[in-house]
């Protein structure tokens, strides 16, 4: 991939860097694999959710799910993946979901002598599963009628999220307006007709033009969070708006 590529994002054009994806793409045959492997790593530390839910999903007890998704990781981390992570096999989503299906039919045809994950330690359960526990519950309709894979990609799509907000709630912050975020953040997705914009001026104490643009700037920089987030996990900038139509399109079956 060119790193020179233009990517238009919710800010205007700019030069698209090199991603976690595609640098894991593009070094699992060249000289840059320790940075690979840590691009990697990175990923799997960032959409560690999905795949402990998925496991879950599957039928397996929650002590069961969390040996086998530190086992996951130390296998992709070391049975050389890389080398198996070529451009035909799509994005990292779903190269990630397709491994992980792999991984759980293999485990379970193997009657481990010891306990699974070893001495490994990738994830940090006490912080991760307060984590897991903050965000808003799937609808159990929902988690009655979708089959394992679109709750994997419902899942994903609800962690690339969380984690724009995050990095705009830290923005804000940081700016001293910890306050704003907290005020208008629910209102990020919400259409024009949606929004009431007297209700919102009365609770700030501003005019409702103040109001909107406010609104409209920190929409702007959400959608701008979200371009980056999901950017890391594609090779190709123009592979980043279809995948953002297919996250939203999977949030909104996790609503119906």
């Amino acid at each position: 991939m060119n790193a020179k590529a233009r990517d238009r994002g919710g800010d205007g054009p700019r030069e698209f860097v090199t991603t976690r994806w595609s640098l894991i793409l593009s070094a699992a045959n060249g000289n840059e694999e320790q940075k690979a492997r840590d691009a990697l790593a990175e990923l799997c530390r960032t959409y560690w959710q999905p795949i402990f839910l998925f496991v879950r999903v599957r039928g397996h007890s929650i002590e069961d799910a969390k040996d086998l998704t530190q086992d996951f990781f130390v296998a992709i981390l070391k049975d050389n993946w890389l080398q198996r992570a070529d451009r035909r096999r799509g994005r990292f989503r779903s190269l990630l979901l397709r491994s992980l299906q792999n991984f759980l039919i293999n485990a379970a045809e193997k009657n481990h002598a010891h306990k699974r994950g070893g001495d490994v330690e990738f994830i940090s359960w006490d912080v991760w599963e307060a984590e897991l526990t903050s965000q808003p519950s799937i609808p159990e309709q929902a988690l009655e009628s979708l089959p394992p894979e679109r709750l994997f990609d419902l899942n994903w799509a609800r962690t690339v999220v969380e984690h724009a907000l995050q990095r705009l709630r830290e923005e804000c912050e940081s700016k001293g307006k910890l306050w704003l975020f907290q005020a208008l953040s629910p209102h990020l997705t919400d259409v024009r007709d949606e929004v009431s914009y007297a209700k919102l001026s009365a609770e700030l104490g501003m005019a409702d033009t103040a109001v909107k643009k406010q609104l409209h700037n920190m929409r702007q920089r959400y959608r701008s969070l979200l371009r980056v987030e999901v950017s890391q996990t594609v090779e190709d900038p123009g592979e980043v708006d279809d995948e953002i139509r297919y996250l939203c399109a999977s949030l909104a079956t996790g609503t119906e």
